[in-house]
C-alpha cells in the first residue's frame, strides 16, 4: 500500500466491535494507534520486507506503479469490503479479512483465464485502528497472494468512520484469449472445481449464535475463501474450455449470467451438487443445503462449460448441460427463492 496525491452478513452489524481496539499482545509499540504513527509510517511499516512481483515493474514509493503487459494487455478488476456488508471484526480477525480481500479480486481475474500480476490496495480505517492490525491486514493480503500470485504494488490509506478496503487486481493473459461468459454453446457440459456452499453454511452458523467451533470447516471457508486458482491456471492450451466465471454472488446467479450473455440455458443435476459435508450443518440449523450450493456465493470456486465430458480436466466435476433457451433450471425446474447475492438488494 501506498498513498495517492489526493459479509456479507446483513443487519446493521451489532455486536461489531472497532478495528484493533483493546489490549495489544504485541507490546507498546504494536499498541499505537494509526493516528500515533501517521500515514507515511504506517505505509513503510506495512510495505517493510515485501518482494514485488516480476509483473511489477515499480512498486510502492512514486506517484503510481508501473505494472508489466507482456503481451500488450491485462486483465482489470476491482471489488470493495465494507465493515458490516461483507464482514464483521466480531467474525474475522484482520488476517482473514486481508486474505478475503485478495481472494476475491484474484478470483475474478483467474475467471478470465489470466494470472494475477499485480494487486493495487486502499485502505479507509478510523484514527484510533491499532498499528498491528493494519500490519495483520496487510499479512493476511500477502499470505493470500502466495497462493495467487502477483503483489501489492501500490494503494492508498485515508481516515474513514469505519474499516473499508478496496482492491484493484491485474491479471497476465499470458498470451492467451480471455475465456468469457459469452462463448457457452448447447451441447456443452457444465462443471465446477472448488466447493460451494461451505461459505453460505458458515454464515448460517455465525448468524445463528451456534457455537462456530462446531463447524469448524464452513465457518473458515466464510472468514476465508479458497479459490482453486490452479484448477483454471493449470488448464493446458488446447483444454476444450467454452466459458467460465468464479462464482462469487452464488452458483444461479454467476451461471445465470453466461446463460444470458451466451444466449443459451443451463439446467444442473441437483444430485452432483450434494455435499456430505454440509449435510449435518443443514440438519441442526433446519436448512436446506442445497439453498447453500445455489445460491450461497462467496466460496470462489469456478464454473465453467466445456465442449464434451471425455476431456474434462482434472480437478472439476461436471454439474449439468447447457441447452437451447434461456435462464438456469435444476433437474428441468426453475427453482423458487433467492439465486444469489444482489448489492443493492433490501436483504442482501
Amino acid at each position: 500500500m501506498t498513498a495517492s496525491r489526493r459479509q456479507r452478513p446483513g443487519g446493521n452489524g451489532t455486536g461489531s466491535r472497532e478495528p484493533g481496539t483493546g489490549q495489544s499482545e504485541s507490546g507498546t509499540d504494536a499498541a499505537r494507534t494509526v493516528a500515533d504513527i501517521g500515514e507515511f509510517a504506517l505505509i513503510a511499516r506495512v510495505n517493510a520486507g515485501r518482494t514485488q512481483a516480476a509483473g511489477v515493474l515499480l512498486g510502492p514509493g512514486d506517484d503510481a506503479a508501473i505494472v508489466a503487459a507482456p503481451d500488450g494487455r491485462f486483465m482489470v478488476t476491482t471489488d470493495m469490503l465494507v465493515q458490516d456488508r461483507h464482514f464483521r471484526l466480531d467474525w474475522s480477525g484482520p488476517h482473514d479479512i486481508g486474505r478475503k480481500a485478495i481472494a476475491q479480486n484474484a478470483a475474478d481475474v483467474v475467471g478470465m483465464g489470466a494470472t494475477p500480476s499485480a494487486f493495487v490496495v486502499s485502505l479507509g480505517c478510523p484514527a484510533d485502528t491499532r498499528v498491528d492490525f493494519v500490519s495483520d491486514l496487510a499479512d493476511g493480503m500477502w499470505a493470500e497472494i502466495e497462493r495467487s500470485g502477483g503483489s501489492i504494488a501500490g494503494g492508498d490509506m485515508v481516515r474513514s468512520p469505519l474499516l473499508v478496503i478496496s482492491v484493484t487486481a491485474f491479471g497476465d493473459p499470458r498470451g492467451r484469449s480471455p475465456i468469457l461468459r459469452s462463448t457457452a454453446r448447447p451441447g456443452d457440459v457444465v462443471a465446477v472445481a472448488g466447493r460451494l456452499g461451505w461459505s453460505a453454511a458458515g454464515l448460517a452458523v455465525l448468524s445463528s449464535g451456534a457455537d462456530p467451533t462446531r463447524f469448524a470447516d464452513v465457518v473458515a471457508a466464510h472468514r476465508v475463501p479458497r479459490p482453486p486458482y490452479q484448477a483454471v491456471l493449470d488448464l493446458p492450451t488446447d483444454a476444450p474450455i467454452t466459458a467460465l466465471t468464479d462464482v462469487s454472488d452464488g452458483l444461479l446467479a454467476d451461471l445465470g449470467h453466461i446463460a444470458e450473455s451466451s444466449g443459451v440455458a443451463i439446467d444442473l443435476d441437483s444430485a452432483t451438487l450434494r455435499d456430505p459435508v454440509l449435510d449435518p450443518v443443514a440438519t441442526a440449523l433446519d436448512a436446506d443445503p442445497l439453498d447453500w450450493i445455489l445460491a450461497g456465493g462467496e466460496d470462489h470456486a469456478f464454473a465453467a462449460t466445456f465442449t464434451d465430458t471425455v476431456d474434462i480436466p482434472a480437478g472439476w466435476v461436471v454439474i449439468g448441460r447447457v441447452v437451447s433457451g434461456a435462464g438456469v433450471t435444476v433437474d428441468g425446474a426453475s427453482r423458487s427463492g433467492p439465486s444469489g447475492w444482489e448489492s443493492f438488494a433490501s436483504g442482501g
